[in-house]
């Protein structure tokens, strides 16, 4: 069953793709004097679409509305980019060729150490070096554009709406039981490995004998885990959140073996499931309502620039 929905959905692709090969010289839109093809559309969503390809292989057609959806938003994106840049050639002078020129060096230099491999490297790809050098230009100008109408010191986020965002949506905020603790942690060269386990029994007598598990965790251990961060035991190792369980605060476990590595924990401190308070979470509820603004007052700096141009779509 696997092995026919696999080849149904290769066959939709297959024919859409075959269908598409018919047209990618079609014109898919017109922004203003400037055309977009069906290829350019597909160029733009083609690392997308073998992600989409690999992911819905048994699932024909919903890849077929993915795939819908990513040239939707792919031809919505190319025709952005062409109001920007008619934008730019509307109010500006334009950049002058010597800081183009070093803007093209600096991606050869990022991209392909040196301007004789890019050059055949473009040919392989069908491209030309003139084409990557206005490519460079635009990609400069549309990043430029975007950030200068949407720079963060034009929105400004109140703590007003910082607390309705916070007091909205609580069960984001909600954290399951969580334990700080300190781990000291041996690997194991096998499942059964003595050396491992009778270095974590040696560690253990030394705890009980009141050397300080701090010292020991420094010495011993091969895991970052010393300085006791918080977790939710919900996300902990099994056999680790059982034994953080029973732990009192100050208390250390015995030796926990897993087939990978031998385990001491100390448990500092406890707390029980709760929400997180305004105070700790604050900063990322002011970002993820600054993404919100931004993306509103991007999309309404977009429909302005279409107001004032001419868009057919095909």
């Amino acid at each position: 069953m696997k092995l026919f929905c696999a080849a149904t959905a290769f066959i939709v692709a297959g024919t859409c793709l075959s269908v598409r090969a018919e047209l990618a010289d079609g014109i898919n839109a017109i922004v203003n004097d400037k055309i977009i093809t069906y290829q350019e559309v597909d160029d733009r969503i083609a690392p997308a679409m073998a992600v989409l390809r690999n992911e819905y292989s048994e699932q024909p057609d919903v890849f077929a509305q993915k795939l819908n959806d990513a040239r939707r938003d792919g031809l919505e994106t190319l025709i952005e980019n062409l109001l920007i840049l008619n934008e730019f050639n509307t109010k500006y002078n334009g950049l002058p060729e010597s800081a183009v020129d070093e803007m093209v060096q600096e991606r050869i230099k990022e991209q392909f150490g040196d301007r004789l491999t890019c050059i055949k490297t473009l040919q392989a790809q069908g491209e030309t070096y003139e084409k990557f050098r206005q490519d460079v230009r635009d990609q400069y100008i549309i990043s430029q554009l975007r950030y200068k109408n949407l720079s963060d010191d034009k929105i400004i986020i109140s703590p007003y709406k910082i607390e309705q965002y916070y007091l909205q949506h609580q069960n984001d905020f909600k954290v399951g039981e969580e334990v700080k603790i300190r781990m000291i942690v041996l690997p194991k060269t096998s499942d059964d490995d003595p050396a491992a386990r009778q270095l974590a029994n040696n560690i253990e007598a030394q705890i009980k004998q009141g050397v300080p598990f701090d010292q020991l965790a420094t010495e011993y251990s091969q895991d970052k885990q010393q300085r006791g961060d918080w977790m939710e035991t919900s996300v902990m190792r099994q056999e680790l959140a059982d034994a953080a369980t029973a732990l009192k605060p100050g208390q250390t476990s015995g030796v926990i073996e897993t087939s990978q590595n031998c385990y001491i924990l100390r448990l500092d401190d406890r707390r029980p499931a709760h929400v997180k308070p305004l105070s700790e979470v604050r900063g990322s509820i002011e970002a993820t309502l600054r993404a919100q603004e931004q993306k509103e007052a991007q999309q309404r700096w977009i429909e302005s620039l279409k107001k004032k141009a001419f868009i057919q779509l095909f």
